[in-house]
């Protein structure tokens, strides 16, 4: 039995935060420190947009994917999850037991954005300013996917800039993270497995079948594991400073091929169910969690800002969680992994963003001040996305810290 497009469960539409957010399910007491852890008229209608993410080579032109080589794993079978929709009388069944008609059937149950297609500032006649969006940048050009979209379909694929892009985000865990999609020379496109590990969203990619856990952009099972993509500098924050730092923003509308304009329906407009929240740092998880990986530092609700460092490190590896509850609105100077950093945040948690404190060979420190002005000491101003606006250094910091 196929199931039909679009459709989704009511778990994976109460989403509440996204970019280098997530809940603190695996970071898990509210210690105040951080936690250590190991458009308008100004759309330019000619302005050049993303490029078709279908390569000539791609199997997704024949729908082909190649099957699922289960005997390579890094993770047991068995903890992964199909959600399956009410389609049988278990709510779930582990990849262990499922049978190939039904993991065929349940792919992309939750329809990835394969071609997107953008428009102007008002195209979206839903979309508020107080809205989440999740940002991206690529040189010049801004992007916006606003999160009330990806709450319903989770994974776009795009190439822009000449970069094979992916955004992804996952409801049940609030994480937005943008990838690139070229991996040791090949370019891969991803799909939705319906299934959840830790209850994360479980990525499919179409060129060797394998499956990817969605925050760690890692591959869990297949041939593919054990590889990771690279992830890419993004920010979450609300539509009306986005908009206001960005205004000439490529914004999601749709799906290129004759749903264009898609996204402006009303069924987009409503946002994600209350008390989510709250019914995870209840233990209530949508799906299981392995309680070894759960850390009472912090509750497991908690709203986190994630900054890794890895391949610019001075130390190896390394990622630390940024609580917002306890943070709120402030900027917080840190080191993560050898790489001075900073964390902005404003709007009581909903906008945030890394950047590195390294302007010119010279460490910056920053200072909160108030209307979500964030100073560098002891002139200097910034906005929170990252862009010096008065002071010597105006219109020279940019972002170059992402999510892990």
């Amino acid at each position: 039995m196929k199931l039909p497009r679009n459709w989704t469960s009511q778990y994976r539409l109460q989403g509440l935060l996204t970019a280098l957010l997530l809940l603190a399910v695996a970071c898990g007491g509210a210690d105040p420190t951080p936690v250590q852890t190991s458009g308008t008229s100004a759309y330019e209608a000619e302005k050049p947009g993303p490029t078709v993410v279908v390569a000539e080579d791609s199997s997704v032109a024949s729908g082909v994917v190649p099957e699922l080589d289960r005997s390579i794993h890094s993770v047991p079978l068995d903890e992964i999850l199909f959600d399956t929709f009410g389609t049988t009388s278990a709510r779930f069944v582990p990849l262990s037991e499922i049978s190939d008609a039904l993991q065929t059937d349940l792919r992309d149950a939750i329809t990835p954005v394969a071609q997107p297609a953008y428009g102007a500032l008002d195209a979206l006649p839903w979309l508020e300013d107080d809205d989440l969006v999740l940002g991206y940048e690529s040189g010049d050009d801004a992007y916006a996917y606003p999160i009330n979209i990806l709450n319903f379909h989770e994974i776009v694929n795009d190439t822009i800039g000449g970069v094979p892009v992916l955004i992804t985000y996952c409801p049940l865990c609030f994480s937005g993270v943008v990838f690139s999609r070229e991996l040791y020379g090949q370019t891969l496109t991803f799909g939705n497995t319906s299934a959840l590990y830790q209850s994360d969203l479980v990525m499919y990619d179409h060129q060797t079948g394998s499956y990817w856990f969605q925050f760690a952009g890692e591959a869990v099972v297949g041939t593919k594991t054990g590889s990771r993509l690279k992830p890419l500098a993004s920010t979450t924050t609300l539509w009306g400073p986005w908009k206001g730092l960005n205004p000439n923003t490529f914004l999601i509308t749709g799906s290129q091929g004759g749903q264009e304009t898609q996204f402006a329906a009303t069924r987009y407009s409503s946002g994600f169910g209350s008390g989510y929240q709250d019914r995870i740092n209840n233990g209530q998880f949508a799906f299981p969690v392995d309680e070894d990986k759960l850390d009472d530092r912090l509750s497991a609700g908690e709203i986190v800002l994630i900054v890794a460092t890895g391949e610019t490190s001075k130390t190896g590896d390394a990622a630390m969680a940024f609580p917002m509850s306890v943070i709120g609105d402030s900027a917080v100077n840190a080191d993560v992994g050898g790489e001075p950093i900073v964390v902005f945040t404003a709007s009581e948690g909903r906008s945030v963003g890394a950047f590195s404190r390294t302007v010119d060979g010279e460490i910056l420190t920053f200072d909160h001040k108030d209307d979500d002005i964030f100073t560098v000491l002891p002139t200097e101003r910034p906005t929170a996305t990252g862009t010096l606006r008065e002071g010597p250094l105006t219109g020279r910091w940019r972002v170059l810290v992402c999510n892990g």
